[in-house]
């Protein structure tokens, strides 16, 4: 039921957003760094948006779970759009009152305590984290996905179809952990992800924009931690890490190069992963598979090595 909501919602609600975009001129601009030629209509973001809470408020109430990432989501959509519509008017937003606003929504899920507590030790017992380092790992985590989430959104189907597969990675993770209530908010995501791709996949018709990509990154990295791989063995730790292995190993590769070139961290660029790619002549279809095939191999590792320990 989640993945048929979400997925119908969204569907019916991208075409009805692209031609508000559209009639506003609220479209990202062909520029010297972009890899499209047309102006094409942003705002995508809101259909993810309005499709996921939708979704989780019917299926799961107004828990811990669904007001975390209500209430961070919401910043981040709206510091989004803006942020949208300056590159509408070929200008560029601020980063610092972005960085501000991304630093203060990763702390909204320590509200809920949806955090990381603490590990168990190889004798079953559990080392509890200190509340400073509890603290400092979760927003790390959070902050760290919402970017690197954002930062991978530049081929047609691209962050959609990485998230897709991340979620239904932590999908099947939760089922054979008997996880329901992330269960559901994944299969819900996998739905508005799957929904969007109808319009996004090459050649694109909308964009989900930075309100889309922060938003999707947030709830995956909050859902990760709610989740039941939170507070297990050292080694399972590395599930979420490794079912969003491909956004956090592009974010290292690309950074690794802007600091050997003496460049901002924040700068953007044509070092990201998908723009190597095109520059080796693949095209935008074979990159997008490419890097599907990555981050499926990456959530396979990610349940073999669930499946490996105890």
């Amino acid at each position: 039921m989640a993945l048929f909501i979400s997925f119908i919602i969204v569907v019916a609600l991208v075409p009805v957003v692209r031609k508000f975009a559209m009639r506003m001129k609220f479209v990202d601009q062909p520029t010297q760094r972009k890899i499209h030629e047309h102006p094409i209509p942003l705002m995508g973001g809101i259909a993810i948006y309005i499709g996921f809470l939708t979704t989780i408020f019917l299926m799961r109430g107004f828990d811990a779970l669904s007001l975390s990432i209500a209430i961070g989501g919401t910043l981040l959509v709206l510091v989004g759009l803006i942020d949208d519509g300056f590159k509408a008017r070929k200008r560029e937003f601020p980063v610092w009152p972005r960085l501000i606003i991304y630093i203060f929504t990763a702390t909204v899920p320590l509200w809920f305590h949806i955090q990381i507590n603490g590990i168990r030790d190889l004798n079953n017992g559990m080392l509890m984290f200190p509340d400073w380092f509890v603290w400092l790992a979760t927003v790390i985590w959070v902050f760290s996905m919402t970017n690197m989430m954002n930062f991978i959104d530049g081929v047609d189907g691209l962050a959609s179809g990485v998230a897709f597969i991340s979620s239904l990675t932590l999908f099947v993770v939760a089922i054979i952990r008997g996880d329901a209530e992330t269960a559901i908010a994944t299969i819900a995501l996998c739905g508005v992800c799957a929904g969007f791709l109808v319009y996004n996949f090459y050649p694109a018709k909308i964009f989900m924009g930075d309100a889309g990509a922060t938003f999707l990154g947030y709830t995956l990295a909050v859902i990760a931690v709610n989740g039941s791989v939170k507070s297990t063995t050292f080694v399972t730790m590395l599930i979420p890490m490794l079912a969003l292995g491909f956004p956090i190993l592009d974010t290292i590769i690309v950074f690794s190069r802007r600091l050997k070139e003496g460049k901002g961290l924040h700068r953007a660029d044509k070092l990201h992963t998908h723009h190597v790619l095109m520059r080796w002549g693949l095209t935008q279809p074979q990159v997008v598979s490419f890097i599907y095939l990555v981050t499926m191999l990456f959530g396979l590792l990610s349940l073999v090595v669930m499946l490996a320990i105890p």
